[in-house]
């Protein structure tokens, strides 16, 4: 049975409470499906602020499937768990084709990132088609490589305001596509762990130096998948920094919440 998200149970507290990796906070939650031009239907789930404006929209592009990488990969769940809450931000999260989860498989099979610039072009038309402003990409890893290829040219580029990569490992994303980003002019923040397993800070300043407006923030202690709560807090501090005026704040999105909560 396909997940609803809009079944989460919220409880009311007396007192503040720690967020924790399963801590959910309030938001519009719904399941959402759009069809790419190539006629596959893919799935996703799609977090609102509860009320009030708007600040971004994630437009979040998960891992490799054929290593575990699905919408839930745990920094977008986290995300989508609590962005809308703190930070007023909406997330976008889908499987990519052929791509499983508990909202179920998209339809396709995995296109080693040819195929899947149709699913990072119908995501973005998705969140044009609702109204969502303030549009960003956010890669993770495989996710890295659909943005920095398919996020700098037509259609994507005039509808998106930049990009956020988690761990990029330029494998299929090469010197072309890079520059490709560096004359769009869009901002590009590149977030590297310390000890990831693929492209290491020092190498990554050095292939990254392409794109002059490139943001490249080290992460010291990090590794590829961003294990642990205070990396995945880290990562969405800096998301938030970069997508919303406002931004996370001098100590970073709050780490407690006094709100009614459900846990996942």
């Amino acid at each position: 049975m396909t997940f609803d998200p809009a079944s989460f149970v919220f409880t009311p507290q007396d007192a503040p409470s720690e967020i924790r990796a399963s801590t959910v906070l309030p938001a519009r939650r719904e399941n959402v499906e759009f069809t790419t031009e190539d006629g596959k239907v893919l799935l996703g789930e799609l977090a609102l602020p509860e009320s009030g404006e708007v600040t971004a929209t994630l437009i979040t592009l998960h891992p490799l499937p054929t290593h575990g990488g699905f919408m839930d990969s745990h920094v977008y769940r986290k995300a989508s768990y609590r962005l809308p809450a703190l930070a007023g931000v909406a997330v976008l999260r889908f499987n990519t084709r052929g791509t499983a989860s508990p909202r179920g498989t998209s339809d396709g099979q995995f296109e080693e990132g040819i195929g899947e610039r149709y699913d990072v072009e119908a995501a973005v038309r998705f969140a044009v088609e609702r109204g969502l402003p303030n549009r960003w990409l956010v890669g993770w890893s495989f996710g890295t490589e659909l943005a920095l290829m398919y996020g700098a040219v037509e259609p994507v580029a005039p509808e998106i305001e930049g990009a956020v990569l988690l761990s990029p490992p330029l494998h299929r994303a090469t010197d072309v596509h890079l520059k490709e980003w560096a004359a769009s002019g869009m901002p590009l923040t590149v977030l590297v762990p310390e000890h990831d397993d693929y492209l290491q800070p020092a190498e990554a300043a050095q292939r990254f130096s392409l794109v002059p407006q490139a943001r490249l923030v080290g992460v010291d202690g990090a590794k590829h998948l961003w294990v642990g709560e205070k990396y995945a807090a880290r990562v969405l501090d800096e998301i938030v920094d970069d997508v919303t005026t406002a931004g996370a704040g001098a100590d970073g999105l709050p780490r407690e919440w006094a709100g009614p909560v459900a846990s996942a």
